[in-house]
């Protein structure tokens, strides 16, 4: 049996039954979107019509005229993929001859159809050598017609290397400079897949990557990045200087420095390669004046193009007025040699010194036991014969009559010949005493500042006083000894009388 839909109709004085004529196909009002639908209204009999409507379903972009022809094409917005159906009611309606009316309800269930993404021609993606390049792929070109969320895929075997293609889009890469020169000849297309969620229909796209087509500035990168630099004398400014161009590296004309201070030469800087130099510039403790405390200077790095494109950077240098370490410490050695030099001849001279003392006193003890003996030998005698004091005849002594009564017991040797034994005594030991004391302090002093920081304190030359002190002592006057014609030993000689003297500076 059919599937027809029966309407009845009230005509005056009778009862007759009539009906619409709808489609009988099953599910003939269950549609897809996009999936047209057309049919044409008819009574089952056949009675004059004077006009077919539809109450309903124009919103939806319905049609139907006057003779019943219905046709509609459901579009994609009307379910979505949340609401994959969605009803839609209308009636359809016969108006009849004779003021009859025929009305028909049906209710049409729409189908979600899910579309795959529309991916159009990608404007090029032009890149930049060396820096890193990023490509957003626009939404207006590549979409979901359902207004699905989208996810990307890239092919890697057309993916240049290095280049990263990110689920959202974003296309990121960075050539070197064999790539970018690839590029200049042959333009890259890479292709990536785009594929819309829960569905994952998919659709193809592709990307033209080629070089900039723009005349852009070169990049210039100082490493380490500093603007301001506060320094000594001594110290050491260093750059590494990077540089390249986006349209290439064969494109940069020249890489240099101006300093505002002529002092500083262009041999500071050294070009390893066309893009890589370095800077390395000492100004040296005689840059900065004495009357003055710092000086500054400008640096200012630059790198050209052939298009004279220019970008610079500068570094001010503040340098401050500091002490030559080196030298001081030079003189400072020189100050600890000359002390301990000066102590050694002086060390020497007590030594040479001693052992003259030492012979002058043996010779008067010597002459003082010839003496004793010559007293225990004479009594009262008249006469002393020149042998018995000495061979030499101009010693003799003549006596004429009388009695004579020779005593030298109390009388000391260096009396007889015209000096006195105990001033050698005394002598002797002031020479072995400051001989002691000098080569105690010359020991400790040595030791104490056989290194640079030593020297380096303020008790240096406290010290070094004290010691030229005992060096000009009174003793030294009393001894009667004078270092002034003696030449200065060298440090191996100074290291023999003081162990811990250091022979380095």
């Amino acid at each position: 049996m059919k599937n027809f839909l029966f309407l009845l109709a009230v005509l005056p004085g009778s009862l007759l039954a009539q009906q619409l004529v709808l489609p009988d196909a099953p599910n003939w009002n269950r549609l897809d979107e996009g999936k047209a639908l057309v049919f044409s209204l008819k009574i089952s009999d056949n009675s004059e019509v004077v006009r077919y409507s539809l109450d309903g379903g124009t919103e939806f972009g319905m049609q139907m005229d006057s003779l019943g022809h219905f046709s509609w094409t459901p579009s994609y917005d009307i379910a979505d993929r949340i609401t994959r159906e969605k009803e839609v009611n209308v009636i359809f309606q016969a108006d009849l001859k004779g003021g009859a009316r025929l009305r028909q309800p049906v209710k049409f269930t729409v189908v979600h159809v899910n579309r795959p993404p529309i991916a159009d021609e990608l404007p090029t993606f032009y890149v930049k050598q060396n820096a890193p390049n990023q490509y957003q792929i626009p939404a207006v070109y590549v979409h979901d017609p359902d207004g699905d969320p989208v996810i990307f895929r890239a092919h890697p075997a057309e993916m240049p290397e290095g280049a990263v293609l990110t689920s959202l889009g974003n296309l990121s890469w960075t050539p070197s400079r064999n790539q970018f020169n690839a590029l200049k000849n042959n333009p890259l297309n890479i292709t990536f897949s785009v594929e819309d969620q829960p569905d994952k229909a998919e659709t193809i796209g592709h990307i033209r990557i080629a070089q900039t087509q723009l005349d852009l500035p070169p990049d210039l990168l100082l490493v380490p990045a500093d603007s301001v630099l506060n320094i000594r004398e001594n110290d050491v400014v260093s750059f590494k200087v990077y540089v390249a161009d986006p349209n290439g590296d064969d494109n940069i004309e020249q890489v240099g420095f101006v300093s505002s201070d002529t002092k500083v030469p262009q041999t500071c800087m050294t070009q390893n390669s066309r893009v890589q130099g370095e800077f390395n510039w000492s100004p040296g403790y005689s840059f900065v004046e004495e009357v003055e405390k710092k000086k500054e200077v400008l640096l200012t790095f630059f790198v050209i193009d052939k298009s004279a494109n220019r970008v610079q950077k500068k570094v001010r240098v503040v340098v401050n007025d500091t002490e030559n370490v080196e030298e001081k410490d030079k003189q400072l050695y020189q100050k600890y040699f000359y002390s301990m030099a000066y102590t050694k001849n002086l060390i020497d001279l007590l030594d040479e010194n001693n052992e003259s003392l030492e012979k002058v006193y043996r010779k008067a003890r010597k002459g003082k036991k010839n003496r004793t003996v010559l007293n225990a030998s004479l009594g009262a005698v008249t006469g002393l014969s020149p042998l018995v004091l000495q061979p030499d005849p101009a010693k003799s002594v003549t006596v004429v009559g009388g009695t004579s009564v020779l005593t030298l017991n109390s009388l000391e040797a260096g009396q007889v010949v015209g000096k006195n034994v105990n001033e050698y005594q005394n002598k002797i030991k002031s020479n072995r005493d400051l001989r002691t004391q000098l080569q105690l302090k010359g020991n400790f002093f040595a030791r104490k500042y056989s290194l640079k920081s030593g020297r380096r304190s303020t008790e240096f030359e406290y010290d070094r006083d004290d010691l030229s002190r005992m060096m000009n002592s009174d003793v030294v006057s009393t001894l009667e000894i004078s270092a002034a014609s003696r030449s200065l030993p060298t440090a191996k000689e100074i290291k023999k009388t003081f162990a811990d003297f250091s022979e380095e500076p």
